[in-house]
């Protein structure tokens, strides 16, 4: 692959990658995808084993693919998304190569295009999409030395309650992956400590309806940016075992020592804020809030849904909301492990390009970065609430590879009076590419 040629390089074969390379594909563009292990290498090797899509199959998926092996208000496995993506990047052929790492992206002096150095040599592209995705880095604060507790973890590295060593748990964070993983570690017999951060929490149902069903049709989906000062919530939902609304107080009930966010440690000691009775209401908030919502939507859509007075009744405040705990002397409480449930953020060392603010994040609008010809796709937020979901990044791929058509159109027009080693008209269907985008109509691809 050594000093290859080619127009449109994208990094990454995960569900951005694949999405990026059916709309490229569509409209002719050459392209190649590089892939550093394996198509959703992800998916397969760094969640763990019992994990399921949080959305039902007929929504989380691409818009020209049903899952085949998955009911439509089921949840996949983690292992049927790899292999679904796989399968679909086989159905349009897309030249994806596995096994090569990007090292380095940087700008070509004096003209067009980056120079992009591989474990297999250097490639020159006219562009390049960066299609990582959002979890690249695993967060894990600054607070626990490592010779204080046997095992600390990311939750990216957690596989299931066998690969931890005996002992009880301590979960740090209260998203969907916190609450799945505390609920598994305190079925299988350990006591789990959970310290619960901001988060939404949906329902999982409500009227006959999934709540991705309700965002949707209340238009949530399409939020282009979250609430100021909730930037960095994050969604308690679950598919696991046919998929239920996440209840902090049913999780108390079974067990699970509910504490604030963790504020710090010393000398083998814990501490928490005392507010994890201020998160959970919060929480409760914004559930009852979305069923307000969806109340009133059937009301005046005119809508013969099921009535589900039930929704609205919480379980009595465990003594844990009512009297948090606030320390926890980990040898004391038999805690051998942390599991630090806490996102992740992007690592784009390889990309030396004018694209990123002073914070290292990525400069963009709607994934089209600072850096001409450079592009963002598969993070969350990109252009809207749903652009890190499966179907989400789809339609965000879309619109980059709209950009891409306009600007091949202008790259290759020449003036009528050029010179006649310069007149080289614009070829027939870049030009005819070009013009449909501008004119909004559909390049190839289901709409």
């Amino acid at each position: 692959m050594s000093n290859q040629e080619i127009e449109v390089l994208i990094v990454g074969a995960g569900q951005a990658g694949v999405a990026m390379s059916e709309h490229l594909s569509a409209r002719g563009i050459p392209h190649l995808v590089l892939e550093r292990a394996r198509i959703a290498e992800r998916w397969r090797s760094e969640r763990w084993d019992s994990l399921v899509a949080n959305g039902p199959a007929w929504h989380d998926r691409f818009p020209n693919m049903e899952f085949a092996d998955v009911a439509q208000d089921g949840f996949a496995t983690k292992d049927q998304i790899a292999e679904y993506l796989t399968a679909y990047a086989e159905k349009f052929k897309a030249p994806i190569r596995c096994g090569v790492e990007v090292t380095n992206v940087r700008k070509n002096v004096g003209r067009t295009g980056f120079r992009v150095e591989t474990s297999e040599g250097v490639i020159d592209a006219r562009y390049v999409v960066a299609a990582t995705g959002p979890f690249q880095r695993p967060l894990v604060p600054n607070i626990v030395p490592d010779a204080a507790v046997r095992e600390q973890i990311h939750s990216s590295s957690y596989r299931n309650p066998s690969r931890l060593p005996e002992g009880n748990v301590l979960v740090v964070g209260a998203g969907s992956s916190g609450v799945q993983i505390a609920d598994e570690l305190q079925k299988s017999g350990r006591q789990v400590y959970l310290s619960v951060g901001a988060h939404d929490r949906p329902p999982r149902r409500y009227r006959g309806r999934d709540f991705v069903w309700w965002l949707g049709v209340l238009g949530k989906w399409e939020a282009s940016a979250p609430p100021v000062g909730a930037e960095h919530v994050t969604i308690a939902v679950s598919g696991a075992n046919g998929g239920h609304t996440v209840d902090f107080r049913d999780l108390a009930s079974n067990g699970i020592e509910l504490v604030g966010r963790t504020a710090d440690f010393d000398a083998g000691i814990m501490r928490f804020a005392p507010n994890v009775g201020e998160r959970i209401a919060q929480g409760d908030a914004n559930y009852l809030s979305l069923l307000d919502e969806a109340d009133e939507y059937i009301e005046r859509n005119g809508l013969d849904l099921p009535e589900e007075p039930e929704a609205r009744d919480f379980l009595a405040d465990p003594e844990c909301m009512m009297n948090p705990v606030l320390e926890v002397d980990l040898e004391d409480a038999g805690i051998t492990s942390i599991v630090w449930a806490t996102g992740f953020g992007v690592d784009y060392n390889w990309l030396d390009v004018d694209a990123f603010d002073d914070d290292g994040k990525p400069r963009h609008q709607r994934g089209v970065s600072s850096e001409p010809g450079v592009y963002f796709l598969g993070l969350p937020w990109l252009s809207r609430r749903g652009s890190s979901f499966i179907w989400g990044v789809w339609h965000d791929a879309k619109y980059l590879a709209d950009h891409i058509v306009i600007q091949r159109g202008y790259q290759t027009y020449r003036p009528e009076n050029a010179l006649p080693t310069e007149n080289a008209n614009m070829p027939d269907e870049v030009h005819r590419d070009t013009c449909e985008v501008l004119a909004g109509k559909s390049t190839g691809v289901a709409q």
